[in-house]
């Protein structure tokens, strides 16, 4: 059979190649023989039979066949070669000569799988000729084959590195949500892809607020995965070193530099949430707003003062404060969440994502014993991302989505 090749072969390789003649005839394949041993390896047989048995093992590269053989015709041995079970067997290029005329028996033979045919007497100029194309196109074929092979394999790695850094990614993020008297969490991870760009933690600090961060890396699969394990280590270090969600903000910000030399960005935000006072401070590089949901039904948005991370502008961190009363809430989350999309390709957008967040607690004027219950985060947060999923429909979300909600219960 022709060698597994990547490389197109050259004339010289295609007539070191075997060619079997099949003809019951003995003057009429020994002349073929003669004609075409100066060009290639030539073997031959005078049935069948005979042909189908010389098939096997390291078998010619293409089987000239003639249509009139006693026992069994060309064209029932065409039919055997392409039932085969082994495919290069079954592949194998087949010319089918025959002394008749009429269109019949060439639809006869093409149906019966012959690549082509030559009308006899035969022409051995245009017999060569096609013989050539047909261990070129074989060829051709044989090295598509390979490349699709490799290119299977090249996928299964892949596959399996993409399942390593989804392991390594889930490793990373919190596996548990805080645990702080008064408050209750929420979260949502929803990557992209199987490994995703953005990420959420918390650091809860001795005697001091909880830390609580999010960031969104530039791009999508495994580059910008690799960026949210740096990003969480910067982060963690930054809660050893300060307690301040702005201070949190500069830290990461020289060192993310440090490293990337303004050659990559990623938006982030901070929040300080100290549990006995109800009191949130909040820092963002353009990160979206953080939503503060009120009892009267108002949703607040307290908005990055500064830049993503990593764009080389000098801007320092601001933070921005406020006061949650009990049933109070306030969401985290990174882009993905307001930019899905309808079917009309249209945009949920920020100003409407606040408008989807539920009531959490004592509403404006309604002092029953029911209504002074908070709901808890996860419930609440559970319904945003169902509002918000509802409004994509069946249209695939376009970004990573993370979120993190927390519900202040006094």
């Amino acid at each position: 059979m022709i060698a597994d090749n990547t490389m197109p072969m050259t004339q010289e390789e295609l007539h070191h190649l075997r060619i079997l003649i099949a003809d019951d005839d003995p003057m009429s394949r020994r002349l073929l023989t003669r004609s075409l041993e100066q060009d290639y390896e030539v073997v031959e047989c005078k049935n069948g039979f005979e042909a189908m048995q010389m098939l096997e093992g390291d078998g010619p590269a293409l089987v000239v066949l003639d249509y009139q053989m006693p026992e069994i015709n060309g064209a029932q041995v065409c039919e055997l070669i392409r039932s085969s079970p082994d495919t290069e067997v079954a592949q194998s290029p087949i010319i089918m000569l025959t002394g008749h005329s009429n269109a019949q028996h060439e639809v006869e033979c093409l149906r019966a799988g012959a690549d082509d045919f030559v009308s006899k007497p035969v022409n051995i100029a245009v017999l060569r000729a096609r013989i050539d194309t047909h261990l070129r196109l074989h060829s051709m074929r044989k090295q598509v084959l390979a490349q699709k092979i490799e290119l299977e394999r090249w996928r299964g790695r892949q596959e399996e590195d993409l399942e390593a850094a989804r392991l390594t990614q889930q490793a990373i993020l919190p596996a548990r949500l805080p645990s702080v008297s008064g408050w209750s969490f929420g979260a949502h991870y929803h990557p992209l892809m199987r490994i995703g760009g953005d990420i959420y933690d918390w650091v809860k600090t001795a005697d001091g607020p909880l830390l609580v961060w999010m960031s969104d890396a530039t791009g999508h699969g495994a580059s910008a995965a690799l960026v949210t394990t740096l990003s969480k280590l910067l982060f963690r270090h930054a809660a050893a070193e300060t307690r301040e969600a702005a201070a949190v903000m500069d830290y990461v910000e020289r060192e993310f530099q440090a490293v990337f030399k303004g050659h990559s960005f990623m938006t982030a935000g901070c929040l300080a949430l100290f549990p006995e006072q109800g009191r949130v401070s909040f820092c963002g590089a353009g990160q979206p707003p953080l939503l503060v949901a009120k009892r009267s039904g108002e949703v607040l948005s307290l908005r990055s003062a500064r830049p993503p991370l990593g764009l080389n502008e000098a801007a320092p961190s601001a933070e921005e404060s406020c006061e949650l009363a009990e049933g109070e809430a306030i969401l985290l989350y990174t882009d993905g969440l307001y930019e899905m999309q309808n079917a009309a390709s249209e945009r949920l957008g920020h100003e409407a994502l606040a408008g989807l967040l539920p009531p959490v607690g004592n509403q404006a004027g309604n002092t029953s014993k029911e209504a002074n219950t908070a709901i808890a985060a996860s419930a609440w947060l559970d319904s945003i991302i169902e509002k918000a999923t509802a409004y994509a429909d069946s249209v695939s979300f376009p970004d990573d989505i993370a979120a993190f909600a927390a519900v202040y219960k006094g």
